[in-house]
């Protein structure tokens, strides 16, 4: 089994783990990155729909940007924002961790895959960025197949990443591997349950660290989560898409 979630565009820079380990797209991060650098502040504000004081920053995060082992922080602490306030993975224990570096992979428009101990800069390039270059249009060109074949072979996948992320893997991979769980609000009384982004990303990340501390592997069991207030919605559920509605 593999749990799915995307990276964010908020990050820290926590540097020093001994854990700290090569990313598996350590080289074509590089390559992405040294695409980057030949844009001007001008590019990256047409690339990226940056403010000026947006592109300064991120132009800075390129210059910074670099694989020296002392300067990478975990993947699993970089990342910032609301799934990484649901996953919380600074209280995990150090066994959930351990567990979590087995089976949680994070999407990365720069990195492709991460694994939780992979050693990481901070770096500003979502996959939606229509980043062009030498034989490639877009990042999904860039990445094409490459990343879904580092994905086990056999298993369920827990994708609990946007649909932006999840498309880069999504025509390759068997659709009877995925489970899909949904995560639904009642705002108003009387309201009907509806998809609210914000309480979703973090639904998502505390989704993966109760699957991270449970152990659980059987899909019929996923249906069990109740954090944050969530109740599992049997009538409006499949086993591969099981919905979960919380009333805000």
């Amino acid at each position: 089994m593999i749990i799915l979630i995307n990276s964010s565009k908020t990050m820290v820079s926590n540097p020093g783990s001994p854990l700290a380990r090569k990313p598996l797209f350590r080289e074509q991060a590089k390559q992405l990155m040294a695409r980057l650098g030949e844009l001007d502040q001008r590019e990256l504000r047409a690339l990226m729909k940056f403010s000026p004081k947006l592109a300064a920053s991120t132009e800075a995060l390129i210059d910074a940007w670099n694989t020296r082992p002392a300067r990478q922080t975990l993947a699993i602490d970089a990342f910032q924002g609301d799934i990484y306030r649901g996953l919380d993975a600074s209280t995990l224990s150090g066994g959930d961790r351990d567990y979590a570096n087995d089976v949680l992979r994070i999407l990365s428009g720069l990195y492709g895959l991460l694994r939780p101990f992979d050693g990481i800069m901070p770096y500003r390039l979502e996959l939606e960025y229509r980043l062009t270059g030498d034989g490639f249009q877009n990042l999904y060109q860039f990445w094409g197949d490459a990343i879904a074949r580092k994905l086990p072979r056999q298993g369920r996948i827990i994708n609990l990443a946007s649909q932006e992320y999840f498309r880069v893997i999504e025509p390759y991979v068997d659709p009877a591997r995925i489970i899909e769980p949904q995560f639904l609000s009642v705002m108003n009384a009387g309201d009907e349950p509806a998809f609210v982004a914000v309480h979703a990303k973090v639904a998502r990340g505390a989704y993966a660290r109760w699957l991270i501390e449970t152990r659980l592997t059987d899909p019929a069991q996923f249906c069990h989560f109740s954090e944050l207030g969530y109740r599992f919605d049997e009538e409006a559920s499949t086993l591969e898409r099981p919905v979960f509605v919380r009333q805000a």
